[in-house]
Protein backbone atom coordinates (compact mmCIF):
# COMPACT_ATOMS: atom_id res chain seq x y z
CA UNK A 1 0.00 0.00 0.00
CA UNK A 2 2.48 2.35 1.13
CA UNK A 3 4.88 1.55 -2.25
CA UNK A 4 1.72 2.55 -4.58
CA UNK A 5 0.84 5.96 -2.59
CA UNK A 6 4.64 6.91 -3.18
CA UNK A 7 3.68 6.36 -6.82
CA UNK A 8 0.71 8.34 -6.59
CA UNK A 9 2.92 11.22 -4.82
CA UNK A 10 5.48 11.19 -7.55
CA UNK A 11 3.44 10.76 -10.66
CA UNK A 12 1.33 13.65 -9.85
CA UNK A 13 4.44 15.70 -8.98
CA UNK A 14 4.84 15.90 -12.77
CA UNK A 15 1.47 16.56 -13.30
CA UNK A 16 -0.10 19.18 -11.43
CA UNK A 17 -2.45 21.78 -11.25
CA UNK A 18 -2.01 25.43 -10.39
CA UNK A 19 -4.40 26.37 -8.14
CA UNK A 20 -3.82 29.71 -7.61
CA UNK A 21 -0.66 31.82 -9.10
CA UNK A 22 -0.07 35.88 -9.27
CA UNK A 23 1.50 37.46 -11.68
CA UNK A 24 4.03 39.77 -9.95
CA UNK A 25 4.24 40.69 -5.69
CA UNK A 26 1.12 42.56 -5.42
CA UNK A 27 1.30 46.56 -5.23
CA UNK A 28 2.77 47.91 -1.92
CA UNK A 29 4.41 44.68 -1.28
CA UNK A 30 8.01 43.34 -1.11
CA UNK A 31 10.08 40.54 -0.52
CA UNK A 32 12.16 40.91 2.61
CA UNK A 33 13.65 37.62 2.45
CA UNK A 34 13.18 33.63 1.50
CA UNK A 35 11.60 31.77 3.96
CA UNK A 36 14.08 29.23 5.98
CA UNK A 37 13.23 25.75 5.63
CA UNK A 38 12.10 25.46 8.98
CA UNK A 39 9.91 28.07 9.31
CA UNK A 40 6.52 26.60 10.43
CA UNK A 41 3.35 27.29 8.57
CA UNK A 42 -0.24 26.26 8.73
CA UNK A 43 -2.69 25.64 6.23
CA UNK A 44 -6.23 24.92 5.66
CA UNK A 45 -7.50 23.05 2.65
CA UNK A 46 -11.22 23.44 1.90
CA UNK A 47 -12.63 20.47 0.38
CA UNK A 48 -15.78 20.12 -1.88
CA UNK A 49 -19.02 19.37 0.06
CA UNK A 50 -20.87 16.58 -1.51
CA UNK A 51 -24.08 17.71 -1.12
CA UNK A 52 -23.63 21.96 -0.99
CA UNK A 53 -26.97 21.91 -3.88
CA UNK A 54 -28.91 20.27 -1.89
CA UNK A 55 -28.17 22.30 1.39
CA UNK A 56 -29.24 25.27 -0.45
CA UNK A 57 -32.70 23.99 -1.39
CA UNK A 58 -33.43 22.86 1.68
CA UNK A 59 -32.06 25.94 3.54
CA UNK A 60 -35.19 27.81 1.13
CA UNK A 61 -37.72 25.71 1.38
CA UNK A 62 -37.02 25.80 5.60
CA UNK A 63 -37.22 29.46 4.97
CA UNK A 64 -39.72 30.02 2.70
CA UNK A 65 -43.73 30.65 4.45
CA UNK A 66 -46.29 28.32 2.93
CA UNK A 67 -43.76 25.48 2.10
CA UNK A 68 -44.69 22.34 4.16
CA UNK A 69 -41.03 22.39 5.82
CA UNK A 70 -41.13 26.27 6.59
CA UNK A 71 -39.51 26.22 10.05
CA UNK A 72 -38.15 22.99 10.21
CA UNK A 73 -34.63 23.79 11.23
CA UNK A 74 -31.77 21.70 11.10
CA UNK A 75 -29.13 20.00 13.57
CA UNK A 76 -25.61 20.58 13.91
CA UNK A 77 -25.14 16.92 12.43
CA UNK A 78 -27.80 17.53 9.68
CA UNK A 79 -25.63 20.13 8.73
CA UNK A 80 -22.79 18.27 8.44
CA UNK A 81 -24.33 15.69 6.15
CA UNK A 82 -25.07 17.73 3.79
CA UNK A 83 -21.54 19.65 3.76
CA UNK A 84 -19.42 16.44 4.12
CA UNK A 85 -17.40 15.97 1.64
CA UNK A 86 -16.79 12.49 -0.18
CA UNK A 87 -14.90 10.10 1.81
CA UNK A 88 -12.57 9.35 -1.12
CA UNK A 89 -11.64 13.28 -1.18
CA UNK A 90 -10.79 13.10 2.53
CA UNK A 91 -8.60 9.78 2.53
CA UNK A 92 -6.86 11.01 -0.46
CA UNK A 93 -5.75 14.52 0.93
CA UNK A 94 -5.30 12.71 3.67
CA UNK A 95 -2.59 10.07 2.53
CA UNK A 96 -0.96 12.68 0.17
CA UNK A 97 -0.27 14.61 3.40
CA UNK A 98 0.50 11.89 5.33
CA UNK A 99 3.08 10.94 3.16
CA UNK A 100 4.68 14.03 3.14
CA UNK A 101 5.12 13.28 7.63
CA UNK A 102 2.05 15.58 8.36
CA UNK A 103 -0.61 14.87 11.27
CA UNK A 104 -3.89 16.51 9.25
CA UNK A 105 -6.49 17.28 11.61
CA UNK A 106 -10.07 16.91 9.59
CA UNK A 107 -13.06 18.57 10.40
CA UNK A 108 -15.64 17.49 8.07
CA UNK A 109 -15.09 19.55 4.88
CA UNK A 110 -12.15 21.36 6.31
CA UNK A 111 -8.52 19.65 6.82
CA UNK A 112 -6.32 22.03 8.68
CA UNK A 113 -2.36 21.12 9.23
CA UNK A 114 0.86 22.17 10.53
CA UNK A 115 4.19 21.93 9.05
CA UNK A 116 7.62 23.61 7.39
CA UNK A 117 8.08 25.54 4.43
CA UNK A 118 10.51 23.00 2.68
CA UNK A 119 7.68 20.73 3.45
CA UNK A 120 5.15 23.05 2.49
CA UNK A 121 7.02 24.02 -0.72
CA UNK A 122 7.48 20.71 -2.20
CA UNK A 123 3.88 19.25 -1.48
CA UNK A 124 2.65 23.02 -3.25
CA UNK A 125 5.16 23.41 -5.62
CA UNK A 126 5.23 26.74 -3.87
CA UNK A 127 7.79 29.46 -3.06
CA UNK A 128 7.19 31.02 0.24
CA UNK A 129 8.82 33.60 1.26
CA UNK A 130 8.40 36.54 3.43
CA UNK A 131 6.53 39.39 2.32
CA UNK A 132 6.25 43.30 4.15
CA UNK A 133 3.83 46.13 3.67
CA UNK A 134 4.84 49.46 2.16
CA UNK A 135 3.36 51.13 4.87
CA UNK A 136 4.45 49.15 8.31
CA UNK A 137 3.34 45.86 9.96
CA UNK A 138 4.45 42.02 10.81
CA UNK A 139 5.88 40.48 7.24
CA UNK A 140 4.05 37.46 6.04
CA UNK A 141 4.82 34.19 4.87
CA UNK A 142 3.07 33.64 1.61
CA UNK A 143 3.88 32.41 -2.04
CA UNK A 144 2.80 33.46 -5.28
CA UNK A 145 1.46 30.26 -7.06
CA UNK A 146 0.41 26.96 -5.65
CA UNK A 147 -0.32 23.60 -7.33
CA UNK A 148 -1.82 20.25 -6.31
CA UNK A 149 -1.64 16.79 -8.19
CA UNK A 150 -4.02 16.15 -10.89
CA UNK A 151 -5.72 13.76 -9.06
CA UNK A 152 -6.37 15.69 -6.05
CA UNK A 153 -7.69 18.92 -8.16
CA UNK A 154 -10.92 17.91 -7.95
CA UNK A 155 -11.14 17.18 -4.17
CA UNK A 156 -9.23 20.47 -3.13
CA UNK A 157 -11.25 23.72 -3.35
CA UNK A 158 -8.57 25.78 -1.87
CA UNK A 159 -5.55 26.22 0.51
CA UNK A 160 -5.51 29.04 2.93
CA UNK A 161 -3.39 31.28 3.07
CA UNK A 162 -0.87 30.65 0.20
CA UNK A 163 -0.76 33.28 -2.28
CA UNK A 164 -3.25 36.18 -0.45
CA UNK A 165 -1.54 38.98 0.83
CA UNK A 166 -3.09 40.60 3.91
CA UNK A 167 -1.49 42.31 6.89
CA UNK A 168 -2.82 43.76 10.06
CA UNK A 169 -4.22 47.16 10.58
CA UNK A 170 -6.43 49.15 12.11
CA UNK A 171 -10.06 48.60 12.56
CA UNK A 172 -12.03 48.72 9.44
CA UNK A 173 -15.96 48.78 11.01
CA UNK A 174 -18.79 50.63 9.61
CA UNK A 175 -18.97 53.14 11.33
CA UNK A 176 -19.08 56.28 9.88
CA UNK A 177 -18.29 59.34 12.27
CA UNK A 178 -17.88 59.37 15.82
CA UNK A 179 -18.15 62.50 17.69
CA UNK A 180 -17.03 62.92 21.64
CA UNK A 181 -19.84 64.78 23.52
CA UNK A 182 -17.99 68.24 25.52
CA UNK A 183 -19.91 67.93 29.35
CA UNK A 184 -22.14 70.71 28.27
CA UNK A 185 -23.25 68.78 25.67
CA UNK A 186 -23.79 65.49 27.42
CA UNK A 187 -25.77 67.48 30.15
CA UNK A 188 -28.20 68.60 27.40
CA UNK A 189 -28.23 65.06 25.86
CA UNK A 190 -29.44 63.66 29.15
CA UNK A 191 -31.82 66.20 29.84
CA UNK A 192 -33.71 65.70 26.75
CA UNK A 193 -34.08 62.49 27.81
CA UNK A 194 -35.42 63.28 30.94
CA UNK A 195 -38.52 65.67 29.74
CA UNK A 196 -39.14 64.09 25.98
CA UNK A 197 -38.12 60.51 26.21
CA UNK A 198 -40.85 59.75 23.62
CA UNK A 199 -39.88 61.97 21.45
CA UNK A 200 -37.08 61.79 18.49
CA UNK A 201 -34.90 64.32 17.90
CA UNK A 202 -32.72 63.52 14.84
CA UNK A 203 -29.44 65.26 16.55
CA UNK A 204 -29.27 62.85 19.22
CA UNK A 205 -30.89 59.14 19.12
CA UNK A 206 -31.60 57.82 22.24
CA UNK A 207 -33.05 53.79 22.71
CA UNK A 208 -36.38 56.03 23.70
CA UNK A 209 -36.42 57.24 20.15
CA UNK A 210 -35.90 53.83 19.02
CA UNK A 211 -39.00 52.42 20.19
CA UNK A 212 -41.03 55.16 19.77
CA UNK A 213 -40.24 55.19 16.03
CA UNK A 214 -40.78 51.80 15.45
CA UNK A 215 -43.54 50.99 17.60
CA UNK A 216 -41.39 48.97 19.71
CA UNK A 217 -44.40 47.91 23.11
CA UNK A 218 -43.11 44.51 23.21
CA UNK A 219 -41.38 43.04 26.30
CA UNK A 220 -40.09 39.60 25.65
CA UNK A 221 -39.11 36.90 28.51
CA UNK A 222 -35.21 36.35 28.68
CA UNK A 223 -35.61 32.59 29.11
CA UNK A 224 -34.66 30.44 26.52
CA UNK A 225 -33.65 33.47 24.05
CA UNK A 226 -29.97 34.81 23.25
CA UNK A 227 -29.00 37.96 21.29
CA UNK A 228 -25.18 38.22 20.07
CA UNK A 229 -22.74 40.47 17.92
CA UNK A 230 -19.43 39.66 16.44
CA UNK A 231 -16.80 41.81 17.93
CA UNK A 232 -13.42 41.25 15.55
CA UNK A 233 -9.88 43.40 15.32
CA UNK A 234 -9.61 43.95 19.06
CA UNK A 235 -12.46 45.86 19.96
CA UNK A 236 -14.37 44.88 23.19
CA UNK A 237 -17.62 46.25 24.64
CA UNK A 238 -17.06 47.90 28.12
CA UNK A 239 -19.26 46.71 31.17
CA UNK A 240 -18.80 49.70 33.21
CA UNK A 241 -19.80 51.67 29.88
CA UNK A 242 -22.77 49.70 29.60
CA UNK A 243 -23.67 50.29 33.28
CA UNK A 244 -23.22 54.00 32.48
CA UNK A 245 -25.60 54.08 29.70
CA UNK A 246 -28.21 51.98 30.95
CA UNK A 247 -28.23 54.78 34.15
CA UNK A 248 -28.51 57.82 31.89
CA UNK A 249 -30.62 56.62 29.15
CA UNK A 250 -32.29 53.23 29.47
CA UNK A 251 -33.31 52.72 33.20
CA UNK A 252 -35.69 50.18 32.59
CA UNK A 253 -32.28 47.94 31.90
CA UNK A 254 -30.42 48.74 34.49
CA UNK A 255 -28.54 45.71 36.07
CA UNK A 256 -28.87 44.12 32.65
CA UNK A 257 -25.25 42.83 31.82
CA UNK A 258 -23.88 40.94 28.80
CA UNK A 259 -21.58 37.79 28.27
CA UNK A 260 -18.35 36.63 26.63
CA UNK A 261 -17.38 34.24 24.42
CA UNK A 262 -13.86 34.16 23.31
CA UNK A 263 -13.29 32.64 19.87
CA UNK A 264 -9.61 31.99 18.24
CA UNK A 265 -7.53 33.57 20.68
CA UNK A 266 -10.04 36.36 20.90
CA UNK A 267 -9.57 38.94 24.36
CA UNK A 268 -11.73 40.67 27.11
CA UNK A 269 -9.94 43.45 27.85
CA UNK A 270 -12.13 45.66 29.66
CA UNK A 271 -9.27 48.19 30.33
CA UNK A 272 -7.74 48.53 26.88
CA UNK A 273 -6.36 51.43 25.09
CA UNK A 274 -7.69 50.59 21.39
CA UNK A 275 -10.95 51.22 19.97
CA UNK A 276 -14.24 50.66 22.10
CA UNK A 277 -16.95 52.12 20.07
CA UNK A 278 -17.96 49.78 17.79
CA UNK A 279 -18.76 47.35 20.26
CA UNK A 280 -20.37 49.74 22.93
CA UNK A 281 -22.71 50.75 20.18
CA UNK A 282 -23.22 47.08 19.44
CA UNK A 283 -24.15 45.92 22.82
CA UNK A 284 -26.24 49.18 24.01
CA UNK A 285 -28.11 49.29 20.88
CA UNK A 286 -29.15 45.43 21.07
CA UNK A 287 -30.15 46.43 24.65
CA UNK A 288 -32.31 49.53 23.47
CA UNK A 289 -34.54 47.09 21.34
CA UNK A 290 -34.06 43.94 22.29
CA UNK A 291 -33.92 44.47 26.57
CA UNK A 292 -34.76 41.93 28.64
CA UNK A 293 -33.26 39.22 26.31
CA UNK A 294 -29.66 37.81 27.01
CA UNK A 295 -26.66 39.38 25.19
CA UNK A 296 -23.68 37.24 24.10
CA UNK A 297 -20.21 39.24 22.31
CA UNK A 298 -18.25 36.75 20.40
CA UNK A 299 -14.74 38.33 20.54
CA UNK A 300 -12.60 36.80 17.52
CA UNK A 301 -8.90 36.82 17.43
CA UNK A 302 -6.81 36.74 14.11
CA UNK A 303 -8.22 38.34 10.67
CA UNK A 304 -8.88 37.43 7.41
CA UNK A 305 -7.00 37.47 3.72
CA UNK A 306 -6.82 40.70 1.65
CA UNK A 307 -6.83 40.90 -1.72
CA UNK A 308 -5.36 44.73 -2.13
CA UNK A 309 -7.33 47.20 -3.77
CA UNK A 310 -7.39 50.91 -4.10
CA UNK A 311 -9.50 51.65 -1.59
CA UNK A 312 -8.44 48.96 0.73
CA UNK A 313 -4.20 48.34 -0.40
CA UNK A 314 -3.37 47.36 3.25
CA UNK A 315 -2.34 46.81 5.60
CA UNK A 316 -5.24 43.88 6.15
CA UNK A 317 -7.93 45.17 8.00
CA UNK A 318 -10.72 42.39 6.97
CA UNK A 319 -12.32 40.45 9.60
CA UNK A 320 -11.61 36.05 10.26
CA UNK A 321 -14.85 34.94 9.35
CA UNK A 322 -13.72 31.53 8.60
CA UNK A 323 -12.03 30.72 11.95
CA UNK A 324 -15.62 32.96 13.55
CA UNK A 325 -18.13 30.60 11.14
CA UNK A 326 -16.20 27.32 12.02
CA UNK A 327 -16.15 27.76 15.91
CA UNK A 328 -19.80 28.95 15.79
CA UNK A 329 -21.08 25.82 13.54
CA UNK A 330 -19.16 23.15 15.53
CA UNK A 331 -21.41 24.28 18.82
CA UNK A 332 -24.33 22.33 20.42
CA UNK A 333 -27.59 23.84 19.33
CA UNK A 334 -28.69 24.55 22.46
CA UNK A 335 -25.65 26.95 22.29
CA UNK A 336 -26.33 29.23 19.39
CA UNK A 337 -28.29 32.53 19.56
CA UNK A 338 -31.36 33.40 17.24
CA UNK A 339 -29.81 36.14 16.01
CA UNK A 340 -26.61 37.72 15.48
CA UNK A 341 -25.65 41.29 14.16
CA UNK A 342 -22.15 42.15 12.27
CA UNK A 343 -20.98 45.36 12.24
CA UNK A 344 -18.25 44.84 9.84
CA UNK A 345 -17.69 44.56 6.71
CA UNK A 346 -15.32 45.73 3.46
CA UNK A 347 -15.49 45.68 -0.39
CA UNK A 348 -16.48 42.59 -2.17
CA UNK A 349 -13.76 42.69 -4.65
CA UNK A 350 -11.01 42.97 -2.05
CA UNK A 351 -11.92 39.55 -0.60
CA UNK A 352 -10.96 36.28 -2.78
CA UNK A 353 -13.49 34.85 -4.37
CA UNK A 354 -13.31 31.36 -3.41
CA UNK A 355 -12.95 33.01 0.43
CA UNK A 356 -16.11 34.65 -0.08
CA UNK A 357 -18.29 32.01 -1.44
CA UNK A 358 -16.94 30.14 1.23
CA UNK A 359 -18.20 32.41 4.11
CA UNK A 360 -21.17 32.83 2.26
CA UNK A 361 -21.66 29.23 2.35
CA UNK A 362 -21.38 28.95 6.11
CA UNK A 363 -24.03 31.93 6.74
CA UNK A 364 -26.42 29.65 4.55
CA UNK A 365 -25.38 26.67 7.39
CA UNK A 366 -26.13 29.41 10.54
CA UNK A 367 -29.40 29.89 8.48
CA UNK A 368 -30.60 26.30 8.47
CA UNK A 369 -29.87 25.86 12.20
CA UNK A 370 -32.20 28.73 12.70
CA UNK A 371 -30.13 31.75 13.49
CA UNK A 372 -31.02 34.98 11.69
CA UNK A 373 -27.77 36.73 11.05
CA UNK A 374 -27.88 40.59 9.83
CA UNK A 375 -24.94 42.57 8.63
CA UNK A 376 -24.46 46.39 8.06
CA UNK A 377 -24.23 47.42 4.75
CA UNK A 378 -21.66 49.49 4.55
CA UNK A 379 -21.10 52.96 4.78
CA UNK A 380 -20.01 54.42 1.08
CA UNK A 381 -23.14 54.63 -0.74
CA UNK A 382 -22.23 52.75 -4.28
CA UNK A 383 -18.43 52.85 -3.27
CA UNK A 384 -15.89 54.91 -2.32
CA UNK A 385 -13.34 54.96 -5.49
CA UNK A 386 -15.99 53.12 -8.04
CA UNK A 387 -12.58 51.46 -9.42
CA UNK A 388 -12.63 47.93 -10.67
CA UNK A 389 -9.51 46.31 -9.50
CA UNK A 390 -9.42 44.16 -12.77
CA UNK A 391 -9.33 46.69 -15.13
CA UNK A 392 -9.27 49.23 -13.69
CA UNK A 393 -13.03 50.72 -15.64
CA UNK A 394 -15.58 52.80 -13.34
CA UNK A 395 -17.76 50.43 -11.28
CA UNK A 396 -19.54 50.38 -8.09
CA UNK A 397 -17.71 48.74 -5.50
CA UNK A 398 -20.75 46.22 -3.11
CA UNK A 399 -19.66 45.42 0.30
CA UNK A 400 -18.77 41.61 1.41
CA UNK A 401 -20.67 40.50 3.45
CA UNK A 402 -23.81 42.24 2.88
CA UNK A 403 -23.73 41.24 -0.61
CA UNK A 404 -23.93 37.46 0.54
CA UNK A 405 -27.54 36.21 -0.03
CA UNK A 406 -27.92 34.35 3.17
CA UNK A 407 -27.74 37.82 5.65
CA UNK A 408 -29.88 40.27 6.19
CA UNK A 409 -28.19 43.53 5.21
CA UNK A 410 -29.19 46.21 7.25
CA UNK A 411 -28.72 50.04 5.62
CA UNK A 412 -29.36 53.42 7.26
CA UNK A 413 -31.80 55.92 7.90
CA UNK A 414 -31.41 59.85 9.25
CA UNK A 415 -34.82 62.14 10.33
CA UNK A 416 -37.89 61.13 11.56
CA UNK A 417 -40.46 63.50 9.87
CA UNK A 418 -40.05 61.93 7.37
CA UNK A 419 -37.36 59.70 8.24
CA UNK A 420 -35.22 59.75 5.07
CA UNK A 421 -32.18 57.68 3.47
CA UNK A 422 -28.90 58.44 4.47
CA UNK A 423 -25.89 59.58 2.44
CA UNK A 424 -23.59 57.15 3.94
CA UNK A 425 -26.13 54.29 3.61
CA UNK A 426 -24.12 51.64 1.10
CA UNK A 427 -25.96 49.29 -1.63
CA UNK A 428 -26.22 48.12 -4.94
CA UNK A 429 -25.35 44.42 -6.68
CA UNK A 430 -23.03 42.04 -5.84
CA UNK A 431 -20.38 40.74 -8.16
CA UNK A 432 -20.65 37.22 -7.01
CA UNK A 433 -24.30 36.35 -6.26
CA UNK A 434 -27.24 35.69 -8.42
CA UNK A 435 -30.34 37.39 -7.78
CA UNK A 436 -31.92 35.05 -5.58
CA UNK A 437 -36.22 34.14 -6.26
CA UNK A 438 -36.85 35.69 -2.66
CA UNK A 439 -36.01 39.41 -4.00
CA UNK A 440 -36.94 39.16 -7.73
CA UNK A 441 -39.68 40.65 -7.95
CA UNK A 442 -39.09 43.50 -5.29
CA UNK A 443 -35.93 44.31 -7.11
CA UNK A 444 -36.57 43.97 -11.22
CA UNK A 445 -39.48 46.55 -9.88
CA UNK A 446 -37.08 48.84 -8.94
CA UNK A 447 -34.56 47.92 -12.15
CA UNK A 448 -37.84 49.12 -14.40
CA UNK A 449 -38.29 51.99 -12.98
CA UNK A 450 -34.39 53.42 -13.46
CA UNK A 451 -34.08 52.16 -17.09
CA UNK A 452 -30.41 52.77 -18.52
CA UNK A 453 -29.20 54.20 -15.16
CA UNK A 454 -25.99 53.32 -14.55
CA UNK A 455 -26.72 50.02 -16.30
CA UNK A 456 -22.49 49.88 -16.85
CA UNK A 457 -21.59 49.99 -13.52
CA UNK A 458 -23.43 47.00 -12.01
CA UNK A 459 -24.62 43.60 -12.55
CA UNK A 460 -28.36 43.74 -12.34
CA UNK A 461 -28.85 40.27 -12.62
CA UNK A 462 -27.22 39.63 -9.26
CA UNK A 463 -28.25 40.10 -5.43
CA UNK A 464 -29.22 43.52 -4.82
CA UNK A 465 -28.91 44.72 -1.02
CA UNK A 466 -29.37 46.29 1.38
CA UNK A 467 -32.44 44.13 2.45
CA UNK A 468 -34.01 46.14 5.27
CA UNK A 469 -32.73 50.02 7.11
CA UNK A 470 -33.00 51.74 10.18
CA UNK A 471 -31.55 54.98 12.03
CA UNK A 472 -28.02 55.02 11.57
CA UNK A 473 -26.96 58.60 12.38
CA UNK A 474 -26.01 60.28 15.62
CA UNK A 475 -26.82 57.53 18.06
CA UNK A 476 -25.94 58.56 21.77
CA UNK A 477 -23.41 55.69 23.06
CA UNK A 478 -21.24 55.51 26.26
CA UNK A 479 -18.12 54.90 25.15
CA UNK A 480 -14.67 54.40 27.70
CA UNK A 481 -16.65 56.71 29.86
CA UNK A 482 -17.88 59.10 27.64
CA UNK A 483 -21.16 60.50 26.08
CA UNK A 484 -20.45 60.45 22.21
CA UNK A 485 -22.67 60.34 18.57
CA UNK A 486 -21.87 57.46 16.50
CA UNK A 487 -23.51 57.56 12.99
CA UNK A 488 -22.87 54.81 10.17
CA UNK A 489 -24.87 51.23 9.58
CA UNK A 490 -23.01 50.00 12.50
CA UNK A 491 -25.82 51.35 14.29
CA UNK A 492 -28.18 50.07 11.87
CA UNK A 493 -27.41 46.25 12.23
CA UNK A 494 -28.05 46.17 16.21
CA UNK A 495 -31.43 48.29 16.30
CA UNK A 496 -32.91 45.50 13.78
CA UNK A 497 -31.21 42.96 15.28
CA UNK A 498 -32.73 43.65 18.25
CA UNK A 499 -36.11 44.05 16.35
CA UNK A 500 -35.57 40.43 14.76
CA UNK A 501 -34.99 39.08 19.02
CA UNK A 502 -38.00 40.51 19.85
CA UNK A 503 -39.70 38.69 17.02
CA UNK A 504 -37.75 35.21 17.78
CA UNK A 505 -38.66 35.36 21.17
CA UNK A 506 -42.51 36.41 20.46
CA UNK A 507 -42.34 32.95 18.06
CA UNK A 508 -40.73 30.92 21.23
CA UNK A 509 -44.09 31.78 23.27
CA UNK A 510 -46.20 30.65 21.14
CA UNK A 511 -44.21 26.95 20.54
CA UNK A 512 -42.78 28.32 17.00
CA UNK A 513 -39.96 27.81 15.55
CA UNK A 514 -37.02 31.21 15.00
CA UNK A 515 -36.95 32.58 11.99
CA UNK A 516 -33.66 31.73 11.19
CA UNK A 517 -32.91 32.39 7.80
CA UNK A 518 -34.63 35.84 7.35
CA UNK A 519 -34.70 37.12 3.96
CA UNK A 520 -37.31 34.98 2.09
CA UNK A 521 -39.69 36.11 5.28
CA UNK A 522 -38.88 39.67 5.01
CA UNK A 523 -39.95 40.13 1.26
CA UNK A 524 -43.03 37.73 1.69
CA UNK A 525 -44.16 40.54 4.33
CA UNK A 526 -42.95 44.01 2.66
CA UNK A 527 -45.94 45.43 3.67
CA UNK A 528 -44.83 45.88 7.56
CA UNK A 529 -41.96 48.13 6.92
CA UNK A 530 -42.21 52.29 6.69
CA UNK A 531 -40.91 52.64 3.07
CA UNK A 532 -38.27 55.25 3.16
CA UNK A 533 -38.83 57.20 -0.42
CA UNK A 534 -36.80 60.18 0.16
CA UNK A 535 -33.12 60.50 0.94
CA UNK A 536 -30.41 58.63 -1.21
CA UNK A 537 -27.13 57.57 -0.78
CA UNK A 538 -23.97 58.78 -2.71
CA UNK A 539 -20.39 57.74 -3.50
CA UNK A 540 -17.91 57.66 -6.44
CA UNK A 541 -17.18 61.85 -6.06
CA UNK A 542 -13.29 61.41 -6.48
CA UNK A 543 -13.70 59.18 -10.23
CA UNK A 544 -14.25 61.92 -12.86
CA UNK A 545 -16.22 58.73 -14.66
CA UNK A 546 -18.81 60.34 -12.44
CA UNK A 547 -18.71 64.04 -12.89
CA UNK A 548 -20.99 65.39 -9.36
CA UNK A 549 -20.22 61.65 -7.70
CA UNK A 550 -22.91 58.89 -8.05
CA UNK A 551 -26.13 57.98 -6.03
CA UNK A 552 -29.00 55.82 -5.33
CA UNK A 553 -32.25 57.26 -4.78
CA UNK A 554 -34.92 55.75 -2.47
CA UNK A 555 -37.99 55.32 -3.69
CA UNK A 556 -41.18 53.46 -3.19
CA UNK A 557 -40.62 49.98 -3.17
CA UNK A 558 -37.69 48.60 -2.42
CA UNK A 559 -34.27 50.50 -3.13
CA UNK A 560 -30.48 50.03 -3.02
CA UNK A 561 -30.32 52.40 0.31
CA UNK A 562 -32.98 51.30 2.34
CA UNK A 563 -34.28 48.11 0.88
CA UNK A 564 -37.53 47.43 1.83
CA UNK A 565 -37.28 49.99 4.61
CA UNK A 566 -37.48 50.56 8.40
CA UNK A 567 -39.35 48.23 11.04
CA UNK A 568 -42.93 48.76 11.90
CA UNK A 569 -43.25 46.62 14.42
CA UNK A 570 -46.70 46.43 15.37
CA UNK A 571 -47.01 44.27 11.90
CA UNK A 572 -43.78 42.45 12.16
CA UNK A 573 -45.21 40.74 15.61
CA UNK A 574 -48.35 40.16 13.88
CA UNK A 575 -46.56 38.39 10.61
CA UNK A 576 -44.16 36.73 12.80
CA UNK A 577 -46.49 35.76 16.01
CA UNK A 578 -50.34 36.02 15.31
CA UNK A 579 -51.71 36.56 18.70
CA UNK A 580 -48.91 37.97 20.32
CA UNK A 581 -49.77 41.68 21.58
CA UNK A 582 -47.46 44.05 21.57
CA UNK A 583 -47.30 45.27 24.59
Amino acid sequence: MRSALVLFASASAATAKVMDSLAAVPKGWSEVRQASPDDAVTLRVGLPQEHAAALEQAVLEISTPGHPNYGMHMSRDQVRSYTAPKEESVSSVVNWLVQSGIKPSVNNDWITFNTDVKTANDLLDANFAWYQFDQGGNPKLRTLSYSVPDELSASIDLIQPTTRFGQLGAKRSTIFEMQVLEPAEEDAVKANVAVAAADCNPSQITPACIKSLYNIQYTASPEGNLVAFSSYLEEYARYSDLQTFERNYLSKATGQNFTVELVNGGLNDQTSSDDSGEANLDVQYILAASSPIPILEYSTGGRGPLVPTTDEPGPSTNEPYLEFLTYLLDQEDSALPQTISTSYGEEEQSVPEEYALRVCNLYMQLGARGVSVLFSSGDSGPGDSCIRESDQAPYFQPSFPAGCPYVTSVGATYNVEPEQAVSFSSGGFSSLHAQPAWQADAVNAYLESIGDTYSAYFNASNRGFPDVAAQGSRFVVVDKGRTALLSGTSASSPVFAGVVALLNAARKSTGEAPLGFLNPWLYNNSAAFFDITSGYGSGCSGNSAFRNGARWNATAGWDPVTGLGTPDFAKLLAAAAPGVENA
